[in-house]
């Protein structure tokens, strides 16, 4: 089974990016974050012509996350547990086979002096607090996407330069670690060790040409899931297209239980 996240960056701009590479990779599952529409306006001719169902929690101009996948989607949850208040568009969770999956867009949380750096802590508490519920299940659980974190200074092209971005905090990298040491593996990381692996590039001052980058998008695996790994990787072929994503896809491969 192959699982990739995505961040588009924009689901209208970036249909035939996302129509081509799927076509390409043929993932079994894909999880996108950043829509930037409603749910209305998700590509659903597109989606129905490449074979793929869809769970889809849409806004309007920011955020909004969907699931894709070739088998049937039971969805669990629509928003992510913990505050009914939170009107935000950022987390979706379903069941796929055998398998439970949720696409993630965690806060930005910049300028880390202001409400939005404490409430991208907040949404990382829980987080937190639905995964251990999560993993109570003792199930195969892939949880994607854009995490807004460098775990660590290895993830980022410039460690100095980062120090005081909301993405490599010590609150936030502290979150992410408490996130990992419940039990999940970092899919990417696992199998891929290197320096300079990076999953976005600023548009601006040619951070891509440069190849000036950052690991912010993952895939964290629950012990059962982490058991049928196989593979994993970035995909960097996007990036370089035409008008393209910040982003670039990550994927992994899971053994069929």
């Amino acid at each position: 089974m192959k699982i990739a996240t995505w961040n588009v960056n924009s689901i209208k701009m970036r249909v035939p990016h996302v129509v081509e590479w799927v076509k390409q990779a043929q993932p079994d599952i894909m999880l996108l974050q950043e829509l930037k529409a409603m749910d209305e306006q998700f590509p659903r001719i597109a989606m129905d012509e490449l074979g793929y169902n869809y769970a889809v929690v849409g806004q309007k101009t920011y955020n909004g996350v969907a699931i894709l996948s070739k088998l049937p989607i039971e969805i669990e949850q629509r928003s992510l547990p913990g505050d009914p208040a939170d009107e935000q568009s950022r987390y979706v969770e379903a069941r796929v086979g055998d398998v439970r999956v949720a696409s993630i867009y965690l806060p930005n949380g910049n300028p880390v002096n202001t409400e939005k750096f404490l409430y991208k802590l907040a949404w990382m508490d829980r987080l937190i607090t639905h995964v251990r519920t999560l993993l109570s299940y003792e199930e195969s659980l892939v949880l994607g996407g854009d995490f807004n974190v460098c775990p660590t200074d290895d993830d980022t092209y410039d460690p100095e330069g980062f120090a005081d971005d909301a993405l490599c905090r010590p609150e936030s990298r502290s979150r992410f670690r408490e996130l990992s040491y419940l039990g999940l593996l970092d899919a990417l990381r696992e199998l891929n060790p290197q320096k300079g692996l990076f999953t976005y590039w600023d548009y601006q001052a040619g951070r891509w040409n440069r190849d000036e980058g950052l690991r912010i998008d993952h895939l964290l695996l629950s012990p059962q899931a982490a058991d049928r790994l196989t593979a994993s990787g970035v995909d960097r072929g996007p990036r370089g297209m035409e008008k393209p994503s910040d982003h670039t896809p990550v994927w992994c491969e899971l053994l069929s239980s």
